[in-house]
């Protein structure tokens, strides 16, 4: 399974850099307006709307239409996994329905001193059959240019 990875460090504590990563409205504030993401739904374990709380068990619908271009895509991811101890923390999502054969995105956060050191983490299988080996080179292409849009957004957003 091919993998994506992009670290980047916050000057802002992790306390500040968790609470802004695990709410959907910093999912919201952090994707590349190029992508069209909307959130459709975000229903908590317990099978409560809302759109706060990472919890295991949430579920989160999203649509994006890159570049305007061709039809929503529809992606719902599925948080797995939350843990949280001192001085290190991180969440879970796997896409459960969506535009990829595989998705397993983990966001992780390590304090260093007064800043964090934030790492996303992405093992994937492309929708493309026996040509998936062919096209991976060109998906890093994507999502170096989207995780390098949404680690300056997050470093714009809790730097202030």
């Amino acid at each position: 399974m091919p993998t994506y990875e992009r670290r980047t460090t916050i000057d802002a504590p992790i306390e500040d850099v968790w609470a802004f990563s695990a709410d959907v409205s910093g999912l919201e504030a952090v994707t590349p307006d190029w992508l069209g993401l909307r959130v459709e739904s975000v229903i908590g374990p317990d099978g409560t709307l809302g759109r706060n709380g990472l919890e295991v068990g949430t579920e989160i619908s999203l649509s994006m239409r890159p570049f305007g271009v061709g039809p929503r895509q529809y992606w719902t991811s599925l948080i797995t996994e939350v843990d949280r101890r001192d001085g290190a923390a991180y969440f879970r999502d796997e896409m459960v329905r969506g535009p990829f054969d595989r998705w397993v995105h983990t966001h992780s956060f390590f304090a260093d001193g007064d800043r964090t050191v934030l790492r996303d983490h992405v093992a994937y299988d492309l929708p493309f059959g026996p040509l998936s080996g062919a096209v991976s080179p060109v998906s890093h292409v994507g999502f170096e240019a989207m995780f390098r849009e949404r680690h300056r957004a997050t470093n714009a957003e809790l730097e202030r």
